[in-house]
């Protein structure tokens, strides 16, 4: 069936409903002579007559009666079958891919995901865990999570984590032979744990108090590029290592790490959600920020 004949059955509808073509054609917002002759042109095409005109009103014939037993229903049919589309349309489902790294997606991300699926089952959340600057668009990502100073100005962006505070620590093993340190300068005296940034440069140790922020190049026997390594190898006694303080309860109170320097330790800005600001936000990827606002507050 072509999309001119669907056309013209709605209107054979309305024409019969209606016992008028003023009336119908007011109501489907057409000229009262363009319905006429799309009427007469369906009743050529189907070769019977539909309709019986008289100066004063407009009737279904017999042929008509039948017709309308059969489109009634279908038509129906149909217009249920676009309501639900459109109900399907604002309801979170489908596909949302994230790019991130490791300890947003299991500080922010994952500890939201079980109840979220669990309230929209018609949603599929994908995390992709990369450390660079992912352009979203190009990689056709629905959103990422980043530091605040990691996110194009273009981008909109959602807090969806607290502010997080780094600690120096170091396993006893380590400082049963090396002195605590006091100072950034100290740090210069001990082995400390490198994390390699992917454009291969070391970060170095970041520290900061009143305001007065340094950074500290420091060297040691273990290098990686994921501060979970990093974390073991401390705790393995290897040396220092600065990680996330609230990651870091567990081990300091149960005397595996010890915890210095800690008037020396920064605090940085929450995690943003972004996505670009000339694409709107899916019913899936809306419901998720909601999700993970809710739980930040």
């Amino acid at each position: 069936m072509k999309r001119n004949d669907l056309n013209e059955l709605h209107a054979f509808v309305a024409v019969a409903d209606a016992r008028s073509f003023t009336r119908a054609a007011s109501k489907l917002g057409i000229s009262s002579s363009a319905l006429s002759h799309a009427m007469k042109a369906l009743e050529l095409r189907l070769g019977v007559q539909l309709l019986a005109r008289t100066t004063r009103s407009v009737a279904p014939t017999a042929a008509g009666d039948r017709l309308l037993a059969t489109l009634r229903p279908a038509l129906r049919d149909i217009d249920e079958g676009l309501g639900a589309l459109g109900t399907l349309r604002d309801k979170p489902s489908g596909l949302i891919r994230i790019t991130t790294f490791k300890h947003a997606a299991t500080s922010v991300l994952m500890p939201a995901l079980p109840d979220f699926l669990a309230r929209h089952p018609d949603v599929t959340v994908e995390i992709d865990i990369d450390v660079r600057r992912t352009d979203i668009v190009a990689a056709k990502f629905d959103a990422g999570i980043r530091w605040p100073d990691h996110i194009d100005k273009d981008m909109i962006a959602v807090n969806v984590g607290r502010p997080l505070e780094l600690s120096i620590v170091g396993a006893p093993s380590y400082f049963a032979k090396h002195p605590a340190p006091r100072t950034p300068r100290d740090l210069l005296k001990h082995h400390c744990v490198g994390y390699r940034l992917p454009n291969g440069a070391l970060l170095p140790f970041e520290v900061e108090r009143s305001g007065r922020a340094m950074h500290v190049k420091t060297a040691g026997p273990f290098i990686a590029n994921d501060g979970e390594l990093g974390l073991r190898a401390a705790l393995d006694g290897l040396g220092l290592t600065m990680y996330f303080t609230d990651d870091l309860q567990p081990h300091l109170k149960a005397g595996r790490l010890v915890r210095v320097m800690e008037k020396w330790s920064p605090t940085f800005p929450g995690y943003q959600l972004y996505y670009p600001r000339r694409r709107h936000a899916t019913p899936g990827l809306a419901a998720l920020i909601a999700a993970l606002r809710a739980r930040l507050a």
